[in-house]
């Protein structure tokens, strides 16, 4: 990834839940709702990852999780090459939305460290309100071909078109992204790809979680990305629904609602 240098995180802090405390649920619950961003820390193994897990969502099934609900992410040297495998090797992973490729992906993902690289393996978030804000000003018409229906298609033979940008009747916004080579594009929207992946860097930020620490967020809101790795990196992952509501996507200031250029494109 090229571009604007990822800012750091002020501090986990700004974005910490103790989850052990009481109530802890009902707080997780409104820091998504109002930020869709929440890191943890006192995650010891892989039994309170999967408990934390349980509490905040229902758990849906991964092509690679394991029989428990939670996939390990590490690097699995028999899927080099391989399209759609990249999170099992160790190199860089561009800014994306996890599953994109499937009707309706989870609404949340969390992801706990339980090993650190050696070198590299830094997580990468980009909160996709502030991008589709900053589009909203600099680039309207991408911004407005971004949300136009079926300009994307995502995934393999079996996956979905969709658009990056979609704007719910309530005028609420969620996003759907890929960036590797099960990615496919629209003519109309190709031109504007550059645009799209300035501003996810331009409003990228890097957090390095230590063993124990994790991040949950909402997977229409955030896009996740990773630096390059070497060592034993090794990380937990768990997708699914949320235990209470949510509305759906992000608000965004109403005045800067970009309708779509057209009502659909091939």
């Amino acid at each position: 990834m090229s571009g604007a240098i990822p800012r750091t995180l002020p501090s986990l802090a700004d974005h910490h839940i103790d989850h052990t405390s009481a109530g802890a649920e009902a707080l997780i619950a409104d820091r998504l709702r109002d930020h869709g961003l929440v890191t943890l820390d006192s995650l010891a193994d892989r039994s309170a990852v999967l408990r934390l897990a349980s509490r905040v969502m229902c758990l849906v099934p991964h092509r690679d999780s394991d029989p428990d609900g939670l996939t390990t992410i590490l690097h699995l040297r028999r899927h080099a090459q391989r399209a759609g495998f990249a999170g099992l090797g160790p190199g860089e992973l561009a800014p994306h939305t996890e599953r994109s490729g499937v009707p309706v992906p989870p609404r949340l993902m969390l992801l706990a460290c339980e090993r650190k690289a050696e070198t590299g393996g830094e997580c990468l978030l980009t909160d996709c309100r502030a991008v589709y804000a900053d589009l909203a000003v600099r680039a309207p018409e991408a911004l407005a071909l971004l949300s136009t229906p079926r300009t994307a298609f995502f995934g393999d033979g079996n996956g979905q078109a969709s658009q990056v940008f979609t704007v719910s009747p309530e005028q609420r916004v969620s996003v759907r992204l890929r960036q590797d080579d099960l990615a496919r594009w629209s003519p109309f929207v190709e031109p504007y790809l550059p645009v799209l992946r300035e501003a996810v860097i331009r409003h990228q930020h890097r957090l390095d979680l230590d063993p124990g620490q994790a991040y949950l967020l909402d997977n229409t809101r955030w896009l996740h990305a990773r630096t390059r790795f070497t060592g034993g990196r090794r990380f937990l992952r768990a997708l699914g629904r949320p235990r209470f509501a949510m509305a759906d996507g992000f608000s965004v200031d109403r005045g800067i609602v970009t309708e779509p250029l057209m009502t659909e494109a091939a």
